[in-house]
């Protein structure tokens, strides 16, 4: 039978205390940001954002997770990003800033596939504005309290990012000596020399904390919780490495010793080979892990809940020798997540935290997941291999967790169904047989999504893709494959009136919020 949760109250969430977020029964959806309709190449922070909070509130769904919501390389993965901080610039809403008198009309018209110039653009209109004037006297202060707030990384990424259009898009690592190993003289030319461009990035990063601060006030007005995402590492090629070498695991000439990834898994026959750099965490914890704490503040401030990707890293590390081409050939090396999660928690004790613990996971792993009581994933696509005690299905599953149908690196449910192996289709045929009290013909995606909905997890998570009831050509990211991903969207006109109607009534029934 299915498990039932205790009745609760109908109140929506309460986002008063962040520490209790997770432990009220709640319902929400999984969409990036890039994911949403929109009139350019990618969505963003504009109308459609704050439609899509209505319609989660209307179906009683009271969380939204997205995906990393920092700026990316050129194959926009989110979690290969140029910094741990600086925001996405497509994201931004151009239509906003039209709205401040900072572009016209006429900007938007035509085929827009990058906004770089449209936002050096609305910079240019905003430095010339009179600042006599009382709306952009108080924009010019708040962009000043801005850079003043966020300068512990806003200086270094400014100018890296500045440094990197100069020198064609290579990466840190190629560039001349000088530069590469941050000559204090030449960096100061260089900080003269490329002024407007540092300027124009600080801009661009304040306009999006901005219209993301906005979102999530309204978010929050509509009793919707924000719900992040970061990865464990960080690019290589990025401003965090660049300016704080030391913190990592680099060679003299500043490349890397070792990269990051995961053995052969579910995923991938050879595993993967992410080729971040990893962590120097003796230098790391002889700084008292600011770097870490300083990144988890700013994600606090712009989610009310974060989950950690890949967070058995925190207690030990799959390293590749960088000289590798797969992740066949690495090792576990133990990491000091013990002594990591404490001092975030000292520094931030409100902070609201979700483990990422698929994959290989170890005793060891679990004890830090539980002792900083830290809910873990549960995704029913991994439930049906035919043993009781397989931790994702429903009956394995306890409140302190996240279930999904599938996240972000999975198949949609429909594309799941349609590719299961017959052992696997008859498992999944076999539980749905034992939960139902007559005879019942599968309904894909629905009974993965009222199976979610149903569990006694405290949060159920659902893709949109799954909502949508969409097949394998919606899906987000194919893990192992480095093109064809992060580029679906959805559009309003797939949401038919009885798929919102089946989302609002499983919410409601299975008593979540």
């Amino acid at each position: 039978m299915l498990i039932m949760p205790a009745p609760c109250g109908a109140d929506r969430l309460n986002l008063q205390s962040n520490s209790s977020l997770l432990s009220q029964r709640c319902a929400g959806v999984l969409l990036h940001i890039s994911s949403l309709p929109s009139a350019y190449y990618t969505g963003d922070l504009g109308a459609e954002a704050y439609r899509f909070v209505d319609f989660l509130q209307g179906i009683g769904a009271s969380v939204w997770q997205t995906l990393p919501i920092n700026m990316p390389h050129a194959d926009n993965s989110p979690y290969q990003c140029l910094s741990a901080y600086a925001g996405n610039p497509d994201f931004i809403s151009l239509e906003a800033l039209q709205a401040q008198g900072l572009l016209t009309k006429e900007d938007l018209t035509g085929l827009i596939t990058s906004k770089v110039h449209l936002l050096a653009k609305a910079y240019a209109i905003f430095s010339r504005q009179d600042e006599t004037t009382s709306p952009n006297k108080q924009m010019q202060q708040a962009f000043t309290r801005f850079c003043r707030k966020q300068a512990h990384w806003l200086h270094d990424f400014s100018l890296f990012l500045a440094l990197r259009d100069k020198f064609g898009q290579a990466g840190w690592n190629h560039w001349p000596e000088p530069y590469k190993n941050r000559d204090k003289k030449t960096l100061k030319l260089a900080q003269a020399e490329l002024a407007e461009e540092i300027a124009v990035i600080k801009f661009v990063q304040f306009v999006f904390f901005t219209q993301w601060l906005s979102l999530k006030k309204y978010a929050t007005s509509k009793k919707v919780a924000l719900f992040g995402d970061i990865p464990i590492f960080v690019a290589y090629d990025s401003a965090d490495v660049w300016a704080q070498p030391r913190l990592f695991k680099l060679d003299v000439n500043g490349n890397m010793t070792v990269a990051a990834g995961v053995p052969p898994d579910y995923f991938s026959a050879s595993g993967q080979r992410w080729g971040n750099p990893h962590y120097n965490w003796e230098a790391m914890a002889a700084d008292d892990f600011s770097w870490w704490i300083s990144r988890m503040a700013t994600q606090n401030e712009l989610f009310d809940i974060v989950r950690i990707d890949h967070f058995r890293g925190l207690e030990a590390a799959w390293e590749i020798p960088a000289d590798e081409a797969t992740a066949i050939n690495g090792q576990w090396v133990l990491a000091p997540g013990d002594a990591l999660l404490a001092a975030i928690k000292q520094a931030l004790p409100d902070i609201c935290l979700v483990a990422e613990d698929l994959g290989i996971i170890t005793d060891e792993v679990d004890a830090l997941r539980n002792k900083y009581n830290l809910p873990g994933m549960k995704i029913l696509q991994f439930a049906f291999s035919g043993t009781a005690d397989n931790p994702y299905l429903p009956h394995n599953i306890d409140e302190n967790s996240v279930v999904y149908t599938g996240t972000h690196d999975n198949d949609t449910t429909l594309g799941w169904y349609v590719n299961l192996d017959d052992c696997q289709r008859e498992h999944f045929h076999q539980h749905l047989s034992a939960t139902h009290s007559e005879a019942h013909q599968p309904n894909i995606p629905d009974d993965l999504i009222n199976m979610a909905l149903a569990s006694v997890a405290n949060l159920a998570i659902i893709p949109m893709q799954d909502i949508l009831a969409l097949d394998s050509s919606h899906r987000m990211n194919t893990p192992g494959t480095s093109s064809g991903n992060w580029r679906w969207r959805f559009n309003w006109q797939q949401l038919a009136a009885e798929r919102k109607e089946m989302m609002t009534e499983v919410i409601a029934h299975t008593q979540r919020k």
